[in-house]
């Protein structure tokens, strides 16, 4: 199964971090489910950072790319976004809740192979560190078990919420909740 990007001939406009600007400038798009519909999504992994890809279009607009010019003046962003957004809708499946029962540990290795999205895997190096936050771990011997944790990932959220409510005020007028009971809506 292909992906989006394979196929395309004509020049895109992307802004996103250099790969370069670092010693190992490494840089690749991976399709993975968007945490909300579980539709597949594109992201960047660049430099070790995850970013997702939104695209923007005009109704009318070109772009001048050195000695090319793409007619159609869509435009792709990459902005960051924390990893354990992306994993928290895999890491709830691999837990295989039932009830009361709080589900079964697993291994990364498992719980990053999704048969239908193979760029989880390209995650891996990032996933054991940024998902301690949210998981009960088990170590047997050198082999880590995770399995997800209600209220670690409710601590989680409330942190995201306050970081959230601390920026808002910071933001140009425009975006910025003018009122507390305007910020309150997220709690």
């Amino acid at each position: 199964m292909g992906s989006w990007w394979e196929g395309i001939d004509e020049s895109r406009l992307l802004i996103a971090p250099d790969p370069g600007a670092n010693e190992n400038g490494s840089a690749c798009l991976l399709s993975l489910r968007h945490p909300k519909s579980g539709n597949r999504a594109s992201y960047l992994l660049c430099n070790g950072l995850l970013q997702e890809l939104h695209w923007f279009k005009q109704p009318y607009g070109s772009w001048f790319l050195g000695d090319y010019v793409s007619e159609d003046g869509s435009l792709y962003t990459a902005t960051p976004i924390d990893p354990v957004f992306i994993m928290l809708p895999i890491f709830e499946d691999a837990r295989m809740k039932k009830g009361d029962d709080p589900g079964k540990f697993r291994q990364l290795e498992e719980i990053l192979f999704v048969n239908d999205c193979p760029g989880y895997r390209h995650l891996f190096s990032m996933a054991e560190d940024c998902m301690e936050v949210v998981c009960e771990i088990k170590e047997v011997g050198s082999t880590k078990f995770f399995r997800l944790d209600d209220t670690k990932v409710l601590a989680w959220l409330l942190c995201k919420v306050s970081q959230l409510k601390q920026t808002l005020p910071a933001l140009d007028q425009n975006y910025a909740a003018r009122e507390e009971k305007d910020t309150c809506m997220f709690l």
